[in-house]
Formats: C-alpha cells, structure tokens, sequence
C-alpha cells in the first residue's frame, strides 16, 4: 500500500497529492510516470511524476477528475492508501541544453511540464514557458512555473485571467522574435492543442517534442493499448516514449483511437456518479 501523506485542491477538478513511494522517489527522472491501481479490481492509469522528495520519501502526483478512476482518486484524501504505485516507467525526456526552448502547456499538461520546464533551467536553457486553461481557475502552478522560467505566458479561452486566445497564439510571436532564439518546444496537453502546436513549429522548422498521453495498460508494452504512429512506424508511447518529435507524430490516427473508449468510460462514470450520490443520500 502507498499512503497519501497529501492533498491540496488546485481547482475545481484538479488535486495535487503528495505520495509515499520511497523506491520511485529514489529513481524518477523528468518525463517518467508511474502506473497506478487504486482498488484490487481497479483499472490501471499512467501517471505522470511532477516531483519527488528523495528525503521523504514522495512523489508529486497531479490529477485531474475525469474518469471514474481519477474521480475516485480525487475523492480520497490524506490518510487513504492506493494499492498500486509501479515506477518510475517511460524513458526520461531528452535534456539538452538548447539555448532558448519555449515550453507549452495545456489544462493538467502543466502539471507533466512542470519538472521538465525545470529539469531544461537546470540545464541552462532560457526558459519561455506558455500555460493555457479554458478559464482562470483551471490555470494551474503559474508561480512554481514563473521560478523556473525566464517569462511566463498566460491564456485562457474565455479570457478570463491573461490573454485571451490559445497557446499558438502567444507561442507564434516568440518563434517570429528573432531576439528570442527558440531552438526547440515542449509542448503537453490535449491533443489537439498538441498538433497545433506541432503544425505551428513546423512552419518554423524547430525542434519539438509532444509527451502522447495514450490510451495505457500495463505500461510495459506489453498490452499494446498506447501504439502509436511515429514516422509511419508503430511504436508503444509507454516504452518507446512519452516523448516524441511532434513532426513525425500521426495525429489524426491518435485522437481517433483516444475516442475509441468513449463511450464505455461514460458509461463507467455515470454508474460512479450514481453509487457515490447513493451513498450520500444513505448517509443523510
């Protein structure tokens, strides 16, 4: 079992929670996640690692309510135990020390940018960091964000907190300022926020690596549930990735197989829904 030593509500889905898990702690890098099981007969999700504290003992694990699962997740509180904690898996993002790198993140793909965005800093990058959110309270840490990076970009759809608009829209004037230098992105989130991106990048030939937060299982490649199209070859975003060059990326192929379990996941959270709204009438 691995005790939640933490919670803190970062907005109205988002929580972040602080995990005892001292051999992952020990071992994860930027880029790696974990694959958790909450319950015996639970699904296993992937996870990405924002933090670790090899002194405590913890990783930094930021969710956000969607499935039934992360739901169910998000329902538990410090005190509580998960079963499972399998990591650290994936390969850790390639660090290099570019000169100039914007990094962009989406709605709780800030959170998986968050330790990349610092491991790149450390690595003596300028950092240009651009966080989107579809309104202000789902913009999450702008201020661990503003210490690793050299500016900060805000933009939210509604235009209710920074610029209104989308993270091109801030990231086309960076890659256009000569000043600037950008010579790679790292870009999480949605995927469509993704390809945009990787469509925009491409129009200025720079470097860029999108983390494919695919459909995952078992997170050793064995299952086959992430396969993805890179460079017209298959390949597992669990073993192979996260990280991949976005221009090689098939997009297309990708959000079409991320829909493939709509249906099915509506279906789950609906009967969680309802169980949960039974229990609280039950307990009136």
């Amino acid at each position: 079992m691995f005790p939640i030593v933490s919670k803190e509500v970062l907005a109205p889905t988002v929580s972040k929670f602080l995990i005892k898990a001292p051999l992952v702690a020990k071992k994860r890098k930027a880029g790696n996640f974990v694959i958790i099981r909450i319950m015996e007969f639970g699904e296993r999700i992937p996870l990405t690692i924002v933090d670790s504290n090899v002194a405590e003992g913890t990783i930094t694990l930021i969710v956000q309510a969607i499935g039934k699962t992360t739901k169910l997740l998000c329902s538990m509180n410090a005190g509580d135990s998960i079963l499972d904690v399998v990591g650290p898996l994936g390969n850790p993002t390639p660090i290099e020390d570019h000169g100039a790198v914007a990094c962009v993140g989406g709605g709780v793909g800030t959170a998986e940018l968050y330790p990349i965005a610092k491991a790149l800093k450390n690595a003596g990058n300028r950092i240009f960091t651009i966080i989107g959110g579809r309104s202000k309270e789902l913009v999450i840490l702008e201020s661990e964000m503003q210490v690793c990076s050299d500016q900060v970009f805000v933009t939210t759809d509604d235009g209710s907190y920074g610029q209104k608009g989308i993270v091109t829209d801030p990231l086309r004037q960076l890659l256009s300022d000569p000043q600037k230098g950008i010579k790679a992105v790292y870009a999480i989130g949605p995927l469509p926020m993704m390809r945009a991106v990787a469509n925009l990048t491409k129009e200025f030939g720079v470097h860029t690596l999108v983390s494919l937060n695919a459909i995952m299982v078992d997170g050793t490649g064995m299952c086959g549930g992430c396969r993805v199209t890179i460079d017209g070859k298959m390949k597992f975003a669990c073993v192979d990735g996260p990280e991949f060059d976005a221009h090689q990326v098939d997009f297309d192929e990708l959000i079409l197989r991320n829909r493939s379990y709509v249906d099915f996941e509506r279906t789950s959270v609906e009967k969680f829904s309802a169980l949960q709204a039974s229990a609280q009438e039950g307990a009136r």
